[in-house]
């Protein structure tokens, strides 16, 4: 009789996997893993010969999740993480525990990433990991100390501390923002960016026109599935998108967009939202979300300042 350990699946198919599940895309997935596409691939079909049955419905663009797929997230994605914060704390070589923040692929893009630099820069000694989703999570067991989550107040923790609130307002880059924002029938004129996810209507071109009495037919609709797509397809010029003002200030300051403020609208009830996962913190962790709120204090600052 064989032993159970020996019908356990390779460690990195299991990687592989999980990582393709977090960002249900396989090339993300590599350049995360810092391998190539094939490679990635090629640990997700060992995996699912290994277990017998597929994991992955594979797209043109995205993948997703079959039942057995799902399982076997929910079960590896969170043991991995604890996998890789025990192989931190077992370092011999003395150094702190990582600080492992969470956020949505937007939040980190537009609004962590611009500001990662300051933090290094006054605490080189706290190593900072980063991972993206906006799954309401338990955030211990699944090894996140940091969330900022986005969502309306009624889907978060009673614990949860607001960071800012939702605000939306027509942005484009300098060349299209003159004969774009020139009158309200301008913007029809003009390729408008879209996010493509019918969950937020706030961020939908047709109602955000239709509740202003403006034309609905464009000339052009582009669609993306990440936030941070859509504003830099904005910021190259190729459209007009919705932007969700707390995030795209550093664009906004460099001059790479252009906003109309008269069209400034609120989120409909969402907001941004920090959630830790023990308390008392770890001492990294009190100084990573020090910092934040201190980046956060900023922001709310230059929001009210537009007003």
């Amino acid at each position: 009789m064989s032993h159970p350990l020996l019908n356990l699946p390779p460690l990195d198919a299991l990687r592989g996997f999980v990582a393709t599940a977090r960002r249900l895309s396989i090339t993300a997935a590599a350049q995360d893993l810092c391998l190539t596409q094939s490679a990635v691939s090629r640990q997700i079909q060992a995996l699912e010969e290994r277990l017998g049955t597929p994991l992955l419905v594979r797209g043109n663009r995205q993948v997703t999740l079959t039942d057995a797929g799902r399982q076997l997230f929910a079960l590896a994605s969170p043991w991995l993480d604890q996998l890789a914060e025990l192989t931190a704390t077992l370092r011999p070589d003395g150094r702190a525990q990582p600080v492992t923040i969470s956020a949505s692929i937007g939040v980190v893009s537009l609004w962590i990433l611009p500001r990662l630099g300051h933090l290094q820069a006054a605490h080189p000694d706290v190593e900072l990991r980063v991972e993206t989703s906006n799954r309401v999570m338990d955030l211990q067991r699944e090894g996140v100390d940091l969330a900022i989550r986005y969502a309306p107040a009624g889907a978060v923790p009673a614990d949860a501390l607001r960071l800012f609130d939702e605000e939306i307002v027509p942005v484009a880059s300098p060349t299209l923002a003159a004969s774009a924002f020139a009158d309200g029938a301008a913007l029809a004129r003009h390729v408008l960016l879209e996010l493509h996810d019918r969950s937020h209507p706030f961020l939908q071109w047709t109602p955000w026109l239709r509740q202003r009495g403006l034309e609905t037919a464009a000339r052009a609709t582009l669609r993306f599935n990440q936030y941070d797509q859509l504003i830099q397809a904005a910021i190259e010029g190729n459209g007009v998108a919705l932007g969700r003002l707390p995030l795209i200030l550093p664009a906004l300051r460099d001059g790479r967009l252009v906003a109309d403020l008269r069209q400034r609208a609120a989120g409909d009830g969402y907001a941004y939202w920090l959630l830790q996962a023990t308390s008392p913190a770890r001492p990294e962790v009190a100084t990573v979300r020090d910092w934040l709120l201190r980046q956060v204090a900023g922001t709310q600052k230059a929001l009210l300042a537009m007003r």
